[in-house]
């Protein structure tokens, strides 16, 4: 994958995907991001490719101006967690610890991104797991393991043999949310597909779940513009 800068204030970093596949040229803005990427064919020229970004260079502009900024976590500031937003303070504790409804941290500024993605990822692992036993003994079935990562471009897999998949960054949605993900996946346990069998599955395990997949469509975007490095 290569990258083609558009020059201007400030430049913009297009990055350069070719496809086998591709039958046109297409410029795609990351929701998540900002990230625009350009799909070319293999048979179209690079500068074919600045061409077709020139000129959507306005289009391209204003769109990744729309895209709120990325975050730091900070001590003194707060931190999504479970739906609502989680004080960061500084004491006398040698890891994070919740304590009367913010997160405890030793004071020391150049840790707190690791700390508080550790605690998250501790508490997205226990909330996850939980859940996805629920819902896996509601249908009968058994997974094999559960993992986490920091993925972008799904919230949750299911494998052919029953490994199951999450975002650790779940855990900063509402509860809801990240149940709904859950039945989901377990769901395809049952049926790996997006089939209306298996869509009946997810209602008979978690109802509402129209209303969690419009907050990740809508809303989704905020936990992957948390940084915590």
């Amino acid at each position: 994958m290569g990258v083609l800068i558009l020059e201007g204030n400030p430049p913009v970093e297009v990055l350069l995907r070719r496809s086998a596949r591709a039958r046109r040229l297409s410029l795609r803005i990351s929701r998540l991001d900002g990230r625009a990427t350009l799909t070319l064919p293999n048979r179209v020229p690079d500068r074919e490719g600045m061409a077709f970004v020139r000129e959507r260079e306005d289009w391209l502009r204003k769109h990744i101006s729309a895209i709120e900024p990325e975050v730091r976590v900070a001590l003194g500031g707060t931190v999504l967690f479970e739906g609502a937003e989680l004080p960061l303070i500084a004491g006398d504790v040698k890891r994070a610890k919740l304590v009367d409804g913010a997160l405890v941290l030793p004071d020391d500024p150049a840790m707190v991104g690791k700390r508080v993605a550790a605690f998250m990822k501790l508490r997205a692992r226990d909330a996850l797991a939980d859940a996805s036993d629920r819902y896996a003994a509601a249908l009968g079935r058994s997974y094999n393991r559960i993992s986490l990562r920091d993925t972008r471009s799904r919230w949750g897999s299911c494998s052919s043999n029953g490994d199951l998949m999450y975002s650790w960054r779940l855990i900063m949605a509402p509860r809801d949310v990240l149940d709904y993900v859950a039945a989901h996946e377990v769901a395809h346990l049952q049926h790996m597909d997006h089939s209306d069998r298996f869509w009946g599955v997810v209602d008979q395990l978690f109802p509402n779940h129209k209303a969690c997949r419009a907050w990740l469509r809508t809303q989704g975007g905020t936990l992957h513009r948390v940084r915590f490095d």
